[in-house]
């Protein structure tokens, strides 16, 4: 092989690795309005497998909403459909919800998450699970506390911006609206 034959292959293999990763990382923003079909009641499955990357994860959980009671609560598990089953995605609302931690993470280096409920405040940053960076946002409203954290985002995807994005689309429903859920779509466990 020549050494100009090499040159034209390796630059064949070059563009074929550049034009396949353009290809296969989805960069776009998650979608700014939640539409169907969702995951554990309350979730767009689409939002979900943008940020992931995966396209069939399995899902365990639900929220309970009481309108006569006030209570909320729940928990959602997005994992890999495949292996070892690794969580993707965790999103959880539970009564603990304490402002004095969001001032210990944002004194910690986390940023103040942008208002997404009046009243409501939170942060968010980057984490680090298993050797993979993924990321957590966490809003505090009233007593109650709303976690969406993140352990494998998909490649090439800013999770920060990710987990920010899918709060935006799920708090107004689970902290604030108390109507029924919408269409239920459970894929998975």
């Amino acid at each position: 092989m020549t050494a100009r034959s090499l040159l034209a292959a390796l630059a064949c293999v070059l563009i074929a690795g550049c034009s396949h990763l353009s290809e296969t990382i989805d960069t776009t923003p998650l979608p700014t309005v939640a539409s169907p079909p969702y995951i554990c009641e309350y979730i767009p499955l689409n939002a979900v497998q943008q940020m992931t990357g995966l396209q069939d994860p399995l899902t365990e959980g639900q929220f309970t909403i009481d309108k006569e009671t006030g209570y909320r609560g729940g928990a959602c598990g997005v994992y890999q459909p495949t292996g070892e089953q690794l969580k993707a995605l965790s999103i959880f609302l539970n009564s603990s919800g304490d402002p004095e931690q969001v001032n210990t993470e944002i004194r910690n280096g986390a940023k103040h998450l942008p208002e997404i409920i009046p009243g409501g405040v939170g942060y968010y940053a980057p984490r680090k699970y298993r050797d993979v960076l993924g990321a957590v946002a966490v809003l505090i409203w009233k007593d109650y506390m709303l976690v969406v954290e993140m352990g494998r985002g998909a490649e090439g995807r800013n999770h920060e911006e990710d987990v920010v994005a899918l709060m935006r689309l799920i708090a107004p429903r689970l902290l604030t609206e108390p109507d029924t859920p919408p269409h239920v779509t459970q894929k998975g466990g």
